[in-house]
């Protein structure tokens, strides 16, 4: 029997506009729903009643990431006429976001006889910052005030705080019975024959200061009929859709999910950091992080690669812009820095937090190198290093300077902000970095990944300042990562956990616990290949390895809790890191059991949409995957973290400046065939096939335009020779 999991509310998601619902459509108070725009909650209440009755859902759906329907009919109810049946009046709910919210709402009579009746809808709006809504704790502030304008048939409610404006409106229009407004009640007397439907559109238009977000101006039933859609929205997604490499395959499971997260990160565009039509710029996630965030745009656009490597032009071009130019505590920032997020809520607006931008993050700037070199290995175009060389010798003085604090050779991170981020690798909640005894780690700390990114961006920019001429550079690059690599292994190896530690605590000594962060260490390169193997190994065992996923944290940790945030769980995106690392050392069997334990997951989430993480629960029979309760969803790397694991099983690997891509496949028994087809790479597009015979995986490719060399060579080579 088929089991579906998903979070229970509906969500769609345009730009920086989205709206959460729970299933009937409707927003509660002092829930986390509502609809959104840059930070900021619009309409914090809606519940919809039939003669102040509520309306009895039947089914919901979203049905595009930016529409949902829901289908309700009315309980049993005394009006004037006498009792109305259940079942007598059903109401269709259809919304679509594009810059404002749409929504279309129809009622049928399915009674024999004649309904008189009202139908009435309740809106309020809070105006809370996006931090005051996920934390459930609100100030009050500024003047708020709500009009019912007659002659334009809408109702307006607007906020204000010295110069923080916001104002929502939302208009009826299309009715055949006149609304209006009471006790917090927009109101619609409606007659209906038997048969008969009444119909009517309400747009929410949702403005901040000058800037207008329209709802558009269509009905959904025009969506029957595509010669009259408004295709600006589909045209946007048409054009990621376009751009991708596509997927054919046997496995129909593979296909979904592949796809599915295709339309995720097209989904997650934020079209006001737009540069150019082909330039993608992806909010992190829905709800909480529709923005920009350093970290997560950089490994989602290392994750594009084999998908679009052009996706990372729109995060490196952004986040150069924003690199941090001087010392401020309050917002963690340093010379050289890389941010972790900007916020455009009103705490933002009036320096109530420092998120404008924060820097509170000691990954993002290796990350920047890390993703500046790769996109250049798929795009071969030698102007991205030349443009962003000054940015690259900032990023590299900002590790010596100031990741290092206290100048022994290792990256640590400590706030220096009174609201700033306790942690500031990827498991960045407060109590997530612990000891075996599930004690707190305090600062600073020295996490086993941050030095593995270190040295892989050392390396990887020797390589650009040779290219560039710069070769003496080059070469202290070089001696630098290679003692680090010397360094990393005398005090991060723990020869009784078979592993390496998860961090060094303020005293330099070993935090011993058990991570899935030493899995970022193999897709650095730093560990030596002589213990990758233990550590994989380590990683596969049931402590670790939930048949799912590997999870954040060993099972014999005291802190363990499979349904905490990184205390346990299974995060998509951190598996699909680890495959890439355990390729890079030649674990092609377990990069595949990985991916095999992803893909089962993925099947039994709503629409092969994998959540931002999900329980670390074992999997066994009867046994499903228990989403996080506040996972977001969509969200960039947990979607993206499928091209990942394709491209580790695959071994895909480019060089575009010297016109090569190179193969290395290993396909196991439950994924026998599959092609990519239009995978770009410089200038030219090539088709990928790959299949097993027996125990051999066999491979072909056919080069679709330009000119490049397909080649088969194997990723541990690579790390032999480190």
């Amino acid at each position: 029997m088929g089991v579906t999991v998903g979070p229970p509310i509906l969500m769609i998601n345009h730009g920086s506009t989205f709206m959460s619902t729970d299933l009937g459509g409707e927003i509660h108070p002092q829930s986390h729903l509502g609809i959104f725009a840059d930070d900021t909650r619009f309409l914090s209440h809606y519940a919809c009643y039939v003669d102040g009755n509520s309306w009895i859902r039947l089914t919901s759906a979203t049905t595009t990431y930016y529409s949902a329907r829901v289908y309700l009919i009315n309980p049993p109810f005394i009006s004037q006429q006498g009792t109305v049946a259940q079942g007598d009046l059903s109401l269709i709910i259809s919304r679509t976001v594009q810059e404002g919210i749409h929504e279309d709402l129809d009622i049928t009579n399915n009674a024999c006889q004649p309904l008189k009746f009202n139908l009435e809808i309740a809106l309020a709006s809070d105006f809370a910052d996006i931090f005051e809504v996920e934390s459930q704790q609100y100030v009050r502030r500024g003047r708020m005030e709500t009009r019912w304008r007659e002659a334009e048939n809408q109702l307006e409610t607007s906020y204000e705080n010295n110069s923080f404006h916001r104002r929502l409106i939302y208009q009826p229009c299309n009715f055949s019975s006149k609304p209006h407004y009471a006790n917090g009640r927009v109101i619609f007397e409606i007659s209906l024959e038997p048969s008969q439907t009444w119909h009517t559109c309400c747009k929410y238009h949702l403005i901040d200061h000058q800037h207008v977000r329209e709802a558009v101006d269509f009905c959904y039933q025009a969506m029957l009929d595509p010669s009259s859609i408004n295709t600006e929205i589909e045209r946007l997604h048409s054009q990621w859709r376009e751009s991708v490499t596509d997927i054919v395959c046997g496995n129909e499971d593979a296909v979904r999910l592949y796809r599915q997260s295709i339309e995720d990160l097209g989904s997650l565009r934020l079209y006001d950091y737009d540069f150019e039509p082909d330039i993608w710029l992806p909010a992190a996630g829905v709800p909480k992080f529709v923005t920009l965030f350093g970290r997560d745009s950089l490994i989602i656009s290392l994750q594009n690669m084999i998908v679009h490597p052009g996706f990372a032009r729109g995060a490196l071009q952004k986040l150069g812009q924003l690199q941090a130019t001087e010392l401020d505590e309050w917002r963690d920032a340093q010379p050289g820095k890389i941010l972790h997020e900007v916020r455009q809520g009103e705490l933002a607006y009036f320096g109530k937090v420092p998120h404008t931008p924060y820097y509170g993050t000691a990954d993002a700037t290796p990350l920047f190198l890390i993703t500046l070199h790769e996109t250049w290995k798929w795009l071969g175009d030698d102007s991205l290093l030349q443009n962003n060389r000054d940015i690259a010798l900032r990023c590299l003085e900002w590790i010596d300077n100031y990741g290092d604090l206290d100048g022994d050779g290792f990256q640590e991170y400590e706030t220096q902000s009174s609201q700033g981020i306790e942690n500031q690798g990827w498991k960045d909640s407060g109590d997530a970095v612990v000891y075996p005894d599930g004690s707190q780690v305090k600062a600073p700390k020295a996490l086993c990944e941050l030095q593995g990114y270190v040295f892989d961006a050392w390396m990887r920019m020797a390589e650009v300042f040779d290219v560039l001429g710069e070769r003496n550079f080059a070469e202290e690059l070089r001696t630098k990562a290679a003692k680090l690599q010397v360094r990393f292994e005398e005090h991060f190896w723990s020869e009784d956990l078979d592993c390496y530690v998860f961090a060094l605590d303020p005293e330099k000594q070993q935090v011993r616990s058990l991570t899935s962060n030493v899995g970022h260490c193999l897709w650095s390169g730093i560990a030596s290949p002589e213990r990758a193997d233990r550590v994989v190994k380590r990683l596969m065992q049931p402590d670790m390895w939930s048949g799912w996923g590997i999870r954040t944290l060993s099972t014999e940790n005291h802190a363990y809790n499979p349904y905490s945030y990184h205390l346990g769980s299974v995060w998509p995106h951190d598996n699909g890191i680890i495959a890439m690392g355990f390729k890079r050392y030649g674990f092609a069997a377990e990069v595949a059991e990985i991916a095999h334990g992803i893909f089962d997951a993925a099947k039994y989430f709503t629409s092969y949409r994998l959540p931002e993480l999900f329980a670390g629960i074992k999997r066994e029979p009867g046994a499903f995957p228990v989403p996080y309760i506040e996972a977001n969803v969509p969200q960039g790397w947990a979607a993206a973290s499928v091209f990942h694991l394709i491209q580790a099983m695959l071994g895909l690997q480019a060089d575009a400046p010297n016109g090569l891509l190179y193969v290395d496949p290993h396909l196991p028994k439950w994924l026998p065939e599959i092609e990519l087809q239009h995978v770009e790479i410089g200038n030219c597009h090539v088709d990928l096939q790959f299949w097993r015979e027996g125990e051999v995986t066999h491979w072909d490719a056919v080069v679709k335009s330009g000119e490049v060399e397909v080649k088969r060579q194997c990723w541990h080579a690579e790390a032999q020779r480190r």
